[in-house]
């Protein structure tokens, strides 16, 4: 087993003879830095960005929906212009992203993955997109993903599937698919992606990059067909430093009047609370009390990380927390079953609309529709309870500790996998119970990477925080990011 790849002198460290241009290996803000100081432009970094898609996206298809050549390169002539003028600029000025297809972006294609969708093409930005151009990022295409976001594993009938950034053979993850594999071999310097069953995470973990889910309300989702009960996915950050990750959730989040929950933009710049702080205290959660079934040696890569940073004062506990964790899985799959099926139940209504969705996207709509209103009080219930108990562990620790997958990275051809450890999986998305306490929490977590197995398949774990402590979250990520790079070189 191999020890985490993550930087060395500030640029990115790729898949064996996937080594990107010297330009697009650093970071993104370390690109950022160069442009304001005039080192660079945007046009030679968009170019460079561009060329390294056109070469490697017909193996890896992480980018969809690329715009004209032609029109990005006006874009970055544009921002060079504004940055020579002196005028104000933003955060990520200059510097290119593709978004991820599930939002809406306005005059640029957007399907969600599904044939439903194949040619539209939205008027709109969703709120978080809009803020991303508005602090000067140039959008250059999409990301792709599974249909509607379903499962984690990123294949669709529009697109087709995208390819693990390190073994192409095997899954991207998902649903954030896209977006990981072309931060991973340097296509793009920052993404974004969405959460709502480890779609930040897991895409994160396989292919050795960082994936933020951030706190409920953090970044609000807007528009929303229901802005009050509609918070078990959100939008965040990913990136190959933990630095990208707080200067994009910067751009992301805030308040916004359409998002009732949504929380406050913060005082200070989530980028400014990154310096070291005092070694955390983190509770092993590993498998749950041996509820859930892993993969051998996932669990080991992860116990091993976190040993390692004992030496630099990290205190590392296994807990075991007595929850009836099966009632946690089934509340989870109600509240899912609920979402989807008040979200597409139009589609679903429609015949012709309905045998053009994904088995997987009827099964969860059928599951809503069958829903009695006593089962979702008792999921709701079922939530609040966890939430207490994560609250009671929060006293003693900083932040909770899980394997980010239950398998590593699997066949591409596969749909899901049907069994972990010889326990068989018994739905599309079964396999990814270990993300559920994350989501169910409502609290921020972040997927830091932990290595490879002897076949160089990509692991990663998740870091859970206390509610709303998305700072000081960020804060741990960047400690780990500093000690285990430590460790690794």
């Amino acid at each position: 087993m191999r020890r985490p790849a993550f930087r060395r002198d500030g640029r990115l460290v790729s898949p064996a003879g996937m080594e990107p241009p010297d330009l697009l290996a650093e970071d993104g803000v370390s690109l950022q830095r160069r442009l304001r100081g005039g080192e660079i432009s945007s046009v030679e970094l968009v170019t460079a960005s561009l060329d390294r898609i056109e070469a490697l996206n017909p193996t890896y298809n992480a980018v969809v929906s690329l715009r004209p050549r032609e029109d990005i390169l006006a874009e970055a002539r544009a921002a060079d212009q504004a940055r020579a003028a002196g005028g104000e600029i933003g955060a990520l000025h200059g510097l290119p992203i593709a978004i991820k297809d599930l939002a809406a972006t306005a005059g640029l294609r957007t399907t969600w993955g599904s044939p439903l969708f194949a040619d539209h093409v939205p008027a709109e930005d969703d709120l978080h997109v809009a803020r991303i151009r508005a602090a000067g990022a140039i959008i250059v295409g999409k990301t792709n993903v599974p249909e509607y976001g379903l499962g984690s594993h990123t294949y669709n009938p529009v697109f087709g599937p995208t390819r693990n950034a390190y073994l192409p053979e095997l899954s991207a993850g998902g649903s954030s698919g896209g977006a990981a594999v072309a931060l991973a071999l340097g296509m793009l310097p920052i993404a974004d992606g969405s959460d709502f069953g480890g779609s930040l995470r897991n895409p994160g973990a396989w292919n050795n990059v960082f994936g933020f889910r951030p706190s409920q309300g953090r970044v609000p989702n807007v528009p929303a067909q229901d802005p009050f009960y509609a918070q078990l996915a959100t939008n965040g950050p990913m990136g190959r430093s933990v630095a990208d990750l707080a200067t994009m959730l910067t751009v992301m989040a805030g308040y916004d009047p359409r998002a009732p929950l949504s929380l406050e933009q913060e005082r200070e710049p989530f980028e400014a609370g990154l310096a070291p702080k005092e070694a955390p205290r983190i509770a092993w959660l590993a498998d749950l009390d041996g509820r859930l079934p892993f993969e051998p040696g996932i669990l080991d890569l992860c116990a091993t990380a976190l040993g390692e940073l004992e030496p630099a004062g990290w205190q590392i506990e296994p807990v075991s927390v007595p929850f009836p964790w099966a009632d946690l899985w089934r509340a989870f799959v109600v509240l899912r079953h609920w979402a989807m099926s008040s979200r597409y139940g139009s589609d679903y209504a429609d015949p012709e609309r309905r045998a053009l969705l994904k088995p997987a996207m009827i099964w969860e709509i059928e599951g809503g529709m069958a829903l009695r209103a006593d089962e979702v009080a008792a999921a709701a219930k079922v939530r609040a309870t966890f939430y207490q108990v994560a609250l009671k562990l929060f006293e003693r620790f900083d932040a909770l500790a899980l394997p980010t997958a239950q398998v590593f990275p699997f066949p591409g051809e596969w749909h899901w996998p049907r069994e972990i450890a010889g326990v068989a999986m018994d739905s599309y998305h079964r396999w990814m119970e270990v993300v559920v306490p994350g989501t169910l929490s409502g609290c921020p977590v972040v997927n830091v990477p932990v290595g490879f197995d002897a076949s160089g398949r990509p692991m990663g774990m998740q870091l859970v925080g206390r509610p709303r402590a998305d700072r000081e979250l960020l804060a741990i990520a960047a400690a780990y990011e500093r000690d285990a790079t430590r460790m690794s070189d």
